[in-house]
């Protein structure tokens, strides 16, 4: 409680704070050391006599500058894309737009028709003319009414953001809906009585979403939406239709999970990895691999699947943004579409998803305010996850103030999640990012890629006790972004480091004295390890960031160190779990590199090892088929619908080999 209160009022000082007066030194979390505020700006100490600043954190892109802003003519739509400053943006560049028919089961746009934008940053669509007669499929002109799709590219070709509003057709001419769903919906948290659906409109407004033989749910006056349905029928397909304050309604159908413990066959599906990769196309898309995440989710829907775990590197992020951040979130979450309208996706963070103060001399942290500009809090923002996480890393042994928040929360982060019989843990294993840790020593302070910190490993170990002990749950799969035995692309850091144990968070004392903590990243990798096979139901860990798909059989035997660390005591594996690995939605590949459990498998060998089952850097899609006491693995190329492989009758708490 007093942590919450704590969380309430550093929220309303540091907001007022920031906002009015710029950074004060008291914004500082106490986690950090070598930060000072000039000028209510803030810089990196690098000697007593030199400071360095920020680098220039004015994005090229904001979502309010792509989205644009929509006016009605006698003809169409005129789309004004400006900066803040009201200075024209894209000019040169082009905007693509279309029709889309809502009574499509998947509806998507037809492209058809562009318009050029002009030196005031202006593009007008003509809807009369060019998208009526034989080119009006959602009959717009008896109905007077229709939804228009929009692609904004740059003149060099680079896609940048992709639109929607919905449009009226009056005497004088067209008009802009202002009860327009530009974002959505989307599906989350699902359960056996629930649903939570989540959308954005055009302006501040109630909405509401009707479902079919349940009833009406509302939402307060928001742009953003976020509504938990409740009371819902378990193994249940319902019709469900969003209403705004304008004229525009859209009706999707989702299924609520079956009762804990039916035992149904049911299919899930997993990736990571989907951050752009050629600058070509849809393969990049401000951020994004588009064009796979469409793929994956197209096969995701042909495959009934009942929900989907995606952990982490969803876009290249890294940025020094929130505003160019939640841009590439928001093309993300536009890929996915119209297919997150019936299938709920879960979420979790990986390194691309870190938010940064970058320095001019490359140091890189973990943005604050914590509660409002950390990589940790966009991510909440952006995306509806279960809340029944860990508050943050204050309280632990190394929390250097006690009386103030210190570091950035875990929730929506790191959370738990059960359907049918099998419950997923979802893990932060970049949580309080600092990517300087590698290559500046962190001298201001930060947290190790792959390493899991204190309060987030105990609060794993009660998750894990809490589903031994229920007799719904059969199968506990637990996911974060960092393998922990890496097998290409990340065998020098990872929870691997080459083999070494020096990588660990470095966290300012009471003193602003950084310290390292007292385990290093293979000591704590054991750890994990540890508590995963103490808990029997553990079957898969499921892991992205190497961009290839890999099984891997963890079993008694397999060598886990080399000669750069020899710990004390051994850790010894005792029973079998698989690390399923898939970071190959769409990020660029990676070839499979030498690590102790993989040196009888030959680079480019389709032979499988003791240990290493199956390697391949083509895209995957990974579907656990989830039937009682049995799980089937298949996966599948979603690119060429190629079988890349089936692993069939996987029993409780251990998986045979083919």
């Amino acid at each position: 409680m007093m942590l919450d209160h704590l969380f309430l009022k550093t929220t309303l000082f540091v907001s007022l704070t920031s906002t009015l007066f710029g950074l004060s030194l008291e914004d500082i979390p106490a986690s950090y050391t070598h930060l000072s505020v000039e000028k209510g700006k803030l810089v990196a100490i690098i000697d007593k006599n030199t400071t360095v600043s920020l680098k220039d954190e004015t994005p090229k892109y904001t979502l309010d500058m792509v989205r644009g802003e929509a006016m009605g003519t006698e003809d169409g739509l005129k789309f004004t894309f400006v900066d803040s400053k009201g200075e024209p943006r894209f000019i040169g560049g082009t905007l693509f737009y279309a029709l889309v028919d809502l009574k499509e089961t998947y509806p998507r746009a037809k492209w058809k028709r562009y318009a050029k934008i002009d030196n005031n940053g202006q593009a007008l669509t003509d809807i009369k003319h060019q998208l009526a007669g034989k080119y009006d499929f959602i009959n717009w002109q008896e109905r007077g009414k229709g939804l228009l799709h929009y692609r904004l590219i740059e003149p060099n070709g680079h896609i940048v953001y992709e639109g929607r509003v919905f449009f009226i057709k009056e005497a004088s001419g067209f008009k802009v809906d202002t009860g327009s769903i530009i974002e959505g919906p989307f599906l989350s948290q699902q359960s056996s009585t629930g649903m939570t659906i989540s959308f954005e409109t055009l302006t501040p407004q109630k909405a509401s979403v009707h479902v079919k033989g349940r009833g009406v749910f509302n939402s307060d006056t928001s742009r953003l939406h976020e509504i938990t349905l409740n009371a819902l029928a378990p193994d249940t397909r319902y019709e469900y239709t969003i209403k705004t304050q304008g004229l525009h309604s859209e009706t999707y159908r989702f299924k609520t999970a079956p009762k804990e413990g039916s035992r149904k066959p049911f299919t899930f599906a997993f990736a990571s990895d989907s951050r752009n990769g050629i600058n070509s196309g849809e393969r990049n898309v401000e951020g994004v691999n588009a064009y796979m995440i469409r793929k994956i989710a197209a096969l995701m829907a042909f495959k009934d699947v009942a929900f989907m775990q995606f952990t982490g590197d969803m876009i290249d992020g890294g940025n020094n943004s929130t505003e160019l951040q939640e841009l590439q979130y928001a093309n993300w979450k536009r890929a996915l579409l119209p297919f997150a309208s019936y299938i709920p996706i879960n979420t979790s963070m990986g390194n691309h998803e870190a938010l940064n103060y970058i320095f001019e001399n490359g140091y890189k942290i973990d943005r604050f305010p914590f509660e409002s500009q950390s990589a940790e809090a966009i991510f909440a923002k952006v995306f509806s996850n279960p809340t029944n996480g860990p508050l943050s890393e204050d309280g632990s042994q190394y929390d250097p103030n006690l009386k103030q928040l210190d570091f950035p929360t875990y929730q929506e982060n790191v959370y738990h999640y059960t359907y049918d019989n099998i419950a997923m843990i979802s893990l932060n294993s970049n949580y309080w990012y600092s990517s300087s840790l590698k290559k500046h020593q962190g001298m201001i302070g930060g947290n190790a890629h792959g390493y899991i910190m204190d309060n987030q490993m105990a609060w794993l170990k009660k998750t894990l006790e809490q589903y031994e002990e229920d007799d719904n749950i059969d199968f506990t799969f637990v996911t974060f972004h960092t393998p922990v035995w890496p097998n290409g692309g990340h065998v020098k850091d990872d929870m691997w480091y080459g083999g070494h144990n020096k990588k660990r968070p470095l966290i300012a004392d009471k003193n602003s004295l950084l310290q390292g903590v007292d385990k290093g990243i293979i000591e704590r990798r054991d750890e994990l390890w540890t508590l995963l096979m103490q808990s029997p139901k553990v079957l898969a860990v499921l892991t992205g960031d190497e961009h290839n798909y890999v099984r891997l059989e963890v079993k008694p035997g397999m060598p886990i160190y080399n000669h750069n660390y020899t710990p004390k005591k051994k850790m010894d594996i005792t029973r079998t779990i698989y690390q399923i690995h898939n970071g190959a939605a769409g990020a660029p590949y990676y070839a499979k590199e030498d690590a102790p459990w993989n040196l009888d498998v030959v680079k480019g060998s389709s032979k499988e090892g003791k240990y290493l089952k199956n390697f391949t850097a083509q895209n995957a899609l990974v579907l656990f088929h989830v039937d009682g006491k049995k799980i089937e693995l298949e996966v599948i190329n979603p690119d060429s619908l190629n079988h890349i492989e089936r692993v069939q009758k996987i029993g409780i708490g251990v998986f045979p080999s083919d």
